[in-house]
């Protein structure tokens, strides 16, 4: 594995732990009005994480772990990064993107780990800084 994608791993894994204690706090108040478990299993942490990282990313090109890790997330032409190309990025991430990670592992290897399948689709690149 790649240094800049342990790197995004670690930044990932953190702001997921953040996602996770948001999640434990909203939850604790919407148990009391949703009693739907669906919606808490997979409709409130996707949610929260979902929001989260688009704020950070929206506002500066970093969520709090991959500042901490020392990496941006940039479009692939140097211009901001707009709503869309956010919430591309989530989606096809927490979908298909380890499907096509997994078929073509070696071609994502070649970038060092700056552009995987969700970057592609998305048209950003990750880099240290």
């Amino acid at each position: 594995m790649k240094a800049i994608t342990k790197k995004r791993t670690g930044g990932f894994l953190l702001d997921m732990a953040i996602s996770s204690a948001v999640t434990a706090g909203v939850e604790y108040f919407l148990r009391k009005k949703v009693k739907n478990e669906m919606v808490h299993i997979l409709i409130t942490p996707t949610i929260v994480l979902w929001t989260l990282e688009y704020t950070q990313l929206r506002k500066t090109g970093q969520t709090i772990g991959y500042k901490k890790i020392g990496l941006v997330l940039e479009n692939e032409d140097g211009s901001d990064l707009t709503s869309r190309q956010i919430m591309k990025r989530m989606a096809y991430r927490d979908t298909l993107s380890t499907l096509d990670y997994l078929k073509n592992h070696k071609e994502f290897e070649k970038q060092d780990g700056s552009i995987l399948p969700h970057d592609r689709f998305s048209g950003t690149i990750v880099r240290e800084i």
